[in-house]
């Protein structure tokens, strides 16, 4: 409008019409800048055609050629294109930037995250070995002296057998940063899946193990401890929540090794769902004893060490039966040995 009114496109300050679309460019969507730009050039036109007289000293009007203001209309919108088009691309490659920095922070955190829990690992194996020696000690004497019938004799041995399973997580935990695993040798993976599920057989809660049958291979896996580490606290996190039934279904072709973990239990929270496997977030809204939950760190752990070995993990709930089920998905080629 001012414009308009001090001589349209003579007006030695149309120039300005080119700043809106260059800002634009710099912070809005493409879809927006087009927009403000189709609308600085009709207005830019218009101006060519309609406007009030230049405001001049004298008698006489200044009236430029319309050559001439047809080639200020043309600077115009070469300019306003041009510019527009480099700052757009420049605040582009900016974004991306920014968002790769944010990427790369989150990555180098949780590894931070992951490297301080191996330590604190070492140290806890360190400081509770002999708490827990002492309680296998005097659980082994309290089997020697109590009764077979004893009612307290079944108690006295699932303290010792708990006992030995903390010592036995403890060392898992201390080697999961060790390349140690290769000597070991190699196994199916339906025999990795069974040795994940034995430690937790005992519990009231059944395990099924379902493997599909499909024309490629069984895939033969290196007994990776990061691997058993991290799938066995899935199934440990499954059974605590479990009203019945744990199901672990297994299927694999030439390209990939997929297996889901599904419980019949509560699910997962709608307020932790979309952040589950970051620290200190619980896996199922609550955190007592009783019902098993914690602090998000042994998820945590197992999301990270799965991640390492190439494996994608997504966590939903059942629609239909309720109950959750966490879907791990590896390349064939990063799992099997012999690929």
């Amino acid at each position: 409008m001012l414009l308009y009114l001090t001589g349209g496109l003579q007006n030695p300050f149309a120039l300005l019409l080119v700043v809106p679309v260059v800002i634009s460019a710099a912070i809005q969507s493409i879809g927006q800048t087009l927009l403000l730009a189709a609308l600085v050039v009709i207005a830019a036109s218009l101006l060519v055609f309609f406007s009030q007289p230049l405001p001049w000293p004298g008698p006489d009007a200044l009236e430029l050629p319309l050559l001439y203001v047809s080639g200020v209309w043309v600077a115009i919108v070469s300019s306003l294109v041009f510019t527009a088009i480099y700052v757009f691309r420049v605040a582009d490659e900016s974004r991306k930037l920014a968002e790769a920095l944010a990427a790369t922070e989150l990555v180098l955190q949780r590894e931070q995250h992951l490297s301080t829990l191996d330590g604190l690992a070492a140290a806890a194996a360190h400081e509770l070995g002999t708490p827990l020696a002492t309680i296998a000690l005097v659980s082994k004497e309290m089997t020697r002296e109590l009764d077979e019938g004893s009612p307290m004799m079944e108690d006295a041995k699932l303290l010792r057998s708990q006992a030995e399973r903390c010592r036995q997580i403890l060392q898992t935990l201390t080697s999961l940063s060790e390349d140690g695993d290769m000597h070991i040798g190699s196994m199916p993976f339906s025999s990795i899946l069974e040795e994940i599920c034995v430690p937790h057989r005992d519990f009231g809660v059944t395990l099924l193990i379902d493997i599909d049958e499909s024309t490629a291979a069984e895939p033969i896996c290196h007994r990776n401890p990061a691997i058993l580490y991290g799938l066995g606290n899935l199934v440990e996190n499954a059974v605590d929540f479990a009203k019945a039934k744990v199901r672990l279904r297994a299927v694999w072709d030439e390209k990939d090794v997929t297996l889901q973990i599904s419980d019949d239990g509560q699910g997962f929270s709608a307020e932790v769902l979309n952040r589950i496997g970051e620290p200190f977030v619980t896996t199922r809204g609550q955190s007592n004893i009783e019902t098993g939950g914690g602090l998000g760190l042994g998820l945590f752990i197992a999301k990270t060490l799965l991640g390492r070995s190439g494996a994608s993990l997504r966590f939903e709930n059942i629609k239909n039966d309720g109950g959750a089920i966490v879907t791990i998905k590896w390349p064939r080629g990063a799992l099997d040995s012999k690929s």
